[in-house]
């Protein structure tokens, strides 16, 4: 059986503006600065027509897959981890994103912001791991961040929309912020048309009306639409989703600016009941018209993420 190397880092090259490629010429330079010895270590750019075949041959290779890129980067890596067995796998990120909320939970986003491109790298490569919950949607989409239906899926594909058409001059994270509240004003009056959640925890199922809600949002993490935090404390490893229901675009701008922690459940499995055109959203990637309805969220395991 041959040797795992310690880390494999499969980088996206067009994340964070060209970061990607910043964080491939750096490697070779950093990692002998930390005593790695070239046969300890990998790094190849993602490729998207083999993505998933890169990220199998990376995680089955490897202690750890570092992957640096954006949250679609990361939602791949989380999606194969889903349905395949890695035993004793890490996994870490370098969050070159537009929203980075899972970079911010884990302390490498702040890094990053300030200390730069170079300290986070030395300081991943050495960093410990946590537990860490991983949940499937339907059966098949992994989900680590979050999962939400109403407004803010709505912004969220008409941002991809823009992009997969051009209308987005330059791929830097200003640009794509800027993108969003613009998107935010032009999607401020969108509503839920119809829908039922229902909330189990502890094998008591609770169900409530989203008719006309502004949005409804499931969260592992305490980072949502990057950066704000609408529910307060939030531990995850604990195996509960904390689960927010949103009437009033009044009340939305409170919780992604101030919280609404008073009005949160937590959960163990969901079920919610929408149109089957409703907009929704799995860590800020679009997932209309990909989801069968009723939508169900079940935990699917734990595994090892690298923190700062």
């Amino acid at each position: 059986m041959p040797t795992l190397k310690k880390f494999h880092f499969l980088i996206n090259p067009i994340s964070g503006g060209g970061q990607g490629k910043v964080v491939f010429d750096f490697l070779p330079e950093i990692m002998r600065s930390m005593a790695f010895k070239e046969g300890e270590w990998k790094r190849e750019f993602s490729i998207y027509e083999r993505f998933e075949e890169q990220i199998k041959e990376a995680i089955a290779s490897s202690e750890c897959l570092i992957a640096a890129g954006g949250d679609g980067t990361a939602t791949a890596v989380f999606n194969v981890l889903l349905h395949k067995e890695f035993k004793n796998v890490k996994i870490g990120l370098i969050p070159l994103g537009t929203g980075n909320d899972l970079g911010r939970v884990l302390n490498l986003y702040s890094a990053l912001v300030n200390r730069g491109l170079l300290y986070t790298v030395r300081k991943l490569v050495i960093a410990k791991s946590r537990e860490f919950d991983l949940w499937k949607v339907n059966g098949k989409f992994a989900m680590a961040n979050y999962f939400s239906a109403g407004i803010d899926a709505r912004i969220a594909y008409d941002f991809n929309h823009d992009r997969a058409e051009g209308k987005i001059s330059g791929n830097s994270v200003a640009t794509n912020k800027l993108h969003y509240v613009k998107k935010f004003f032009a999607d401020r009056n969108y509503r839920l048309k119809t829908g039922e959640l229902r909330i189990t925890n502890n094998n008591e199922t609770k169900s409530f009306s989203l008719e006309n809600n502004c949005t409804v949002i499931v969260g592992n993490i305490p980072s949502f639409a990057g950066g704000s935090n609408p529910f307060g404390k939030s531990n995850m490893a604990d195996g509960l989703l904390e689960v927010l229901r949103i009437k009033s675009i009044k009340n939305f701008l409170i919780a992604i600016s101030l919280g609404l922690s008073r009005y949160v459940k937590k959960a163990d499995k969901i079920e919610i009941h929408l149109k089957k055109d409703e907009f929704v959203q799995i860590d800020g990637e679009d997932f209309k018209d990909k989801l069968e309805m009723p939508i169900r969220i079940e935990f699917a395991k734990k595994i090892e993420m690298l923190y700062l």
